[in-house]
């Protein structure tokens, strides 16, 4: 199989794709897996990272309201459509899997009529260029129902020490590595890949409250903000023990098997590593975009797998007033844990694999066919 990804921009866009990439190539060494890319994107230093070949294209943003840029829309879609097509010549492309983003609509353009396209929604409400993408084919798949009228709902492919996580099994192996405490259960705090300020100096501020109360803290601050919370550790010894502070986190498999609790944004790519773990959370949603971030834990908090704390309401007492009642009911704990589970779906990377198969399979161009057991998408 000759696989072109294109899902570029965020890493909400690009580790689906390259979780994805990981399952094809674990299944048949011989896949080729090209992914396609922007210069200003996050997949310019995630795909090299796990071995996967990038080609770089024109970025076309697609415009939410009227302006220059608008104007310029069809001479630049245009431009990227004939660079996609070049490099499905050159590898001579099977099938365009999107997953969204600046190069997503571009590819689904120049696949279209050409080959199979598989197109995976991560968040509740679907972007313009998958809404797009719809169109064009019936393999469909989202991670939260009712995002693409007539997607099948399977989750977000996960990597495969996430997907195969026994949380219980290294527990001790996750606290060891950090040099955190057996005996204290553990809240962990992170808010994506660069960190959240607003959140970490909501914690910061509640840490020593949380700390004397018999907790301890797993902080990702980020990178970039290791000037949040680094005072603290001068504070008293307790503090020095109990609450650790990160830049980055590269083992998040022993981060999550390591804590009872965590605090964070709602990526989507979050919220389904989390249920799938079965890891209870408290929920900060961005405020910013279209409101994706609060429909991506809706379903989980509904369930009783996690709370939302609002943006809006971060302030050290908040923080504290909402984790210390968890932290300190172990039963609670437990019960949510499982409702996230019964949210999560650590299979969905080999589903969404199948459909791929699917896919080449049953057609030679991009919408002719139907898969087997796939109901006809509406366009």
């Amino acid at each position: 199989m000759r696989v072109l990804l294109a899902g570029g921009g965020t890493a909400g866009h690009v580790e689906p794709a390259l979780n994805t990439a990981d399952i094809l190539v674990g299944r048949d060494p011989a896949t080729q897996i090209l992914a396609l890319g922007t210069d200003r994107g996050l997949e310019v230093r995630l795909v090299p990272e796990r071995g996967y070949d990038l080609k770089l294209i024109s970025a076309v943003p697609l415009p939410r309201r009227p302006n220059r840029d608008l104007l310029a829309l069809p001479k630049r879609l245009r431009r990227s459509v004939r660079e996609v097509r070049e490099v499905m010549e050159r590898q001579g492309t099977d099938v365009v899997v999107g997953f969204g983003g600046y190069v997503a609509t571009p590819a689904y353009l120049a696949a279209r009529g050409r080959v199979p396209i598989v197109i995976h929604e991560a968040n509740a409400k679907a972007g313009i260029a998958n809404r797009l993408g719809a169109r064009f084919t019936p393999y469909v798949a989202e991670a939260t129902a009712g995002s693409i009228k007539g997607a099948t709902t399977l989750g977000i492919p996960l990597r495969t020490a996430i997907a195969d996580l026994d949380r219980v099994a290294l527990r001790s192996q996750g606290r060891a590595h950090f040099g955190l405490a057996e005996d204290r259960a553990c809240l962990l705090v992170f808010g994506g890949s660069l960190g959240a300020r607003r959140i970490n100096d909501a914690v910061a501020a509640a840490a020593p409250q949380i700390v004397a109360a018999g907790f301890q803290i797993l902080h990702v601050v980020g990178d970039k903000n290791l000037d949040q919370g680094a005072e603290l550790s001068d504070i008293d010894p307790s503090m020095h023990q109990n609450y650790r502070r990160v830049g980055y986190i590269d083992r998040m498999d022993l981060a999550y098997a390591a804590a009872d609790l965590a605090l964070c944004r709602s990526g989507a790519m979050t919220c389904a590593e989390l249920s799938a773990v079965g890891l209870p959370a408290v929920y900060v949603p961005l405020p910013h975009g279209n409101g994706e971030q609060r429909l991506n834990a809706e379903g989980i908090v509904t369930a009783g797998g996690g709370d939302f704390l609002l943006d809006e309401q971060l302030s050290a007492q908040q923080v504290a007033r909402t984790v210390l009642p968890k932290l300190a009911d172990r039963g609670e704990l437990e019960t949510m844990g499982l409702s996230a589970q019964r949210m999560g779906n650590r299979g969905a990377g080999e589903q969404f694999a199948d459909m791929i198969e699917r896919a080449i399979g049953g057609s030679g161009s991009a919408g002719a066919g139907k898969p087997s057991g796939l109901e006809e998408r509406e366009s």
